[in-house]
């Protein structure tokens, strides 16, 4: 900032005149004038104060999430399994009236062939075989256990089907066995027994028979 050039002579005396009428006049000048006079700087030259930091604290919202667990009940659809159980005595039933049917298998085992020549009993066994065999064709499907032909050497490994094959004469130790078949076996892959529409008429195997 440049320092203006100080007045003249003149006019200073101009300027003196004028501040003692003034002076007199006013005290608040008269004032200002002695302050001065006493080395008080104006206040043209002191120089402004710095600006100061002025800290404005804002208002500021605090977004906050929050997780709410919401229990939803959703409808399920509840699946009942229906089981049909065929009772085992049932089916026993049912086949040993077949076998009479077709066979007249419970009429042969409960006579009393004591008294019949073996002629005779082997007409009756041939007409029960026959009657039997057609059952099994007809209801079951019956297959070898071992493919093998019966006096084979087969071999046993570890962990093989003991329901399937059961040893006989000297067992000893632990498979792998080693021996001769003396029997396939037999193994039913499929059963085909009629429909019952009344599980207690299985228990009749053969009805009593009047002559009217």
């Amino acid at each position: 900032m440049n320092t203006p050039a100080p007045p003249s002579f003149l006019s200073r005396m101009a300027i003196a005149i004028g501040s003692f009428f003034a002076i007199l006049g006013n005290g608040r000048l008269a004032a200002d004038i002695q302050r001065l006079r006493a080395g008080e700087a104006l206040a043209a030259d002191v120089a402004p104060p710095a600006p100061q930091a002025v800290r404005v604290e804002v208002p500021v919202e605090k977004i906050v999430e929050k997780i709410v667990e919401v229990r939803v009940e959703v409808p399920v659809e509840k699946v009942v399994e229906k089981r049909v159980e065929v009772a085992t005595d049932t089916a026993a039933l049912q086949l040993l009236g077949l076998l009479q049917r077709e066979a007249r298998l419970v009429d042969f085992l409960q006579e009393d062939v004591a008294p019949y020549s073996d002629a005779e009993i082997g007409a009756a066994a041939r007409v029960v075989h026959e009657g039997c065999r057609k059952v099994l064709r007809e209801h079951f499907t019956i297959e070898a256990v071992r493919p093998e032909g019966e006096g084979s050497h087969v071999t046993l490994p570890v962990g093989f089907d003991a329901t399937a094959v059961r040893l006989t004469g000297n067992v000893l130790g632990q498979a792998p066995f080693t021996g001769q078949l003396t029997h396939r076996g037999w193994k039913a892959t499929a059963v085909r027994l009629p429909q019952l529409t009344d599980p207690r008429a299985a228990a009749v195997l053969a009805q009593a028979e009047v002559e009217l």
